[in-house]
């Protein structure tokens, strides 16, 4: 079975948590979905990258969310969210390879 990079479960979460909270018109519910995909992306950075990249990505994932709020006052909603969203999936990807990188080399 092939596994889910990391840094597409960041993404499905930080765009599914967004879409899930604008369909449903729950926020709460938005919030679970992006929590949910937080924790499995969280472990998974942590069994592939170790628990400091792991915590700063997390941390990002974090960051990621709190700032698309304020930065979608200035370019709208979806904007914000992909902007974010890619930062962070770009993020995850550049640290997965490098510690791949380190191991196989």
């Amino acid at each position: 079975m092939t596994r889910v990079p990391a840094a597409v479960t960041a993404a499905a979460g930080l765009i599914g948590g967004y879409s899930v909270a604008r369909i449903t018109k729950k926020r709460p519910l938005g919030g679970v979905a992006l929590g949910v995909a937080g924790v499995v992306a969280a472990r998974q950075w942590a069994g592939k990258v170790g628990s400091g990249k792991a915590a700063a990505l997390t941390g990002l994932y974090l960051a990621g969310f709190a700032g698309s709020h304020p930065l979608a006052k200035k370019v709208g909603a979806w904007p914000s969210v992909l902007g974010v969203t890619g930062v962070v999936a770009g993020a995850s990807w550049a640290v997965e390879r490098s510690a791949a990188a380190a191991v196989a080399g």
